[in-house]
């Protein structure tokens, strides 16, 4: 049975130190306000698994709450590097972050066998590429029907996935519209899920082909967050903040700059501000 929860409450019981922690979400429904309540709570030790890890993980990263990053790119989308996740390979701090690299098809394969139960994905890739150099989990096998040699990568199987969605209905069901990346699979995939969501709504209204309704018994808790996907944007809900993005290479160059912005912004701010602007604003 879904359990609806603050956030605070959905975090400290469901994110625990030393976890695998997916945080999905692909250009929109980032989960930030999700990554700040893990940094307000100071969790430590945890893997990391994103596709995209943009500037929520630069901040869990830059705040010492990862040890491992598992992904297939990583940036500030627009604008250039993140200098947080950038500092802790280079130069350990505030702790030494290991690297597992990936393409984008290895992690959406591995999220899809994940979620199937299987113990490892298998596809077409890695032909020629330098990251079989450096990734030790990147095997190839003979297929046992054609001989073709076939890429293999193990299943993502996540303590935690984290998402945010638009609308979840009062049975605990989850609605997401719009651009979908693989949200639903890491939600498959994983041994437990948080979804936040801009409302909880009597009736769910899916009001677009593109959406993908995740039923009730794939969920294990519902956190009520508006404006929770801030600085990407809610499809139907808010807009991007591109000038955040623009400005967030500055703050995080510097670490006394960082750690002055996610004092005033993070750790001393319980409540999260309504900063997102509703569509058509």
């Amino acid at each position: 049975m879904v359990a609806f929860l603050s956030l605070r409450e959905a975090v400290a019981e469901l994110i625990h130190d030393g976890d695998t922690v997916a945080m999905e979400g692909f250009t929109h429904l980032i989960p930030f306000a999700a990554g700040h309540e893990v940094i307000r709570q100071g969790k430590r030790d945890l893997t990391l698994v994103r596709m995209t890890p943009d500037l929520i993980y630069d901040q869990m990263i830059g705040m010492g709450c990862a040890r491992k990053l598992v992904f297939s790119w990583g940036g500030n989308p627009g604008v250039g590097s993140l200098h947080r996740l950038r500092d802790a390979v280079e130069r350990g701090w505030p702790v030494p972050l290991a690297l597992e690299e990936h393409s984008h098809a290895a992690m959406a394969n591995a999220y899809a066998a994940g979620a199937s139960g299987l113990p490892c994905a298998i596809f077409r890739g890695y032909q020629g590429t330098d990251l079989t150099q450096v990734n030790p989990n990147i095997r190839f096998i003979e297929c046992p029907f054609t001989g073709e040699r076939l890429a293999a990568v193990p299943a993502i199987r996540p303590d935690v996935a984290v998402i945010h969605a638009q609308r979840a209905d009062r049975q605990g069901n989850v609605l997401i519209e719009g651009i979908v990346g693989v949200q639903k699979e890491a939600v498959l995939a994983a041994r437990r899920s948080l979804v936040t969501v801009e409302e909880i709504v009597d009736d769910l209204r899916v009001p677009s082909p593109n959406a993908v309704v995740l039923p009730h018994w794939t969920i294990t808790a519902i956190a009520e967050v508006p404006g929770g996907a801030w600085p990407s944007y809610a499809h139907g809900y808010y807009t991007r903040d591109n000038a955040f993005y623009t400005a967030w290479d500055g703050i995080a160059r510097d670490r006394d700059t960082f750690l002055a912005w996610m004092r005033e912004h993070v750790l001393d701010a319980p409540h999260r501000p309504a900063v997102a602007r509703p569509v058509g604003a």
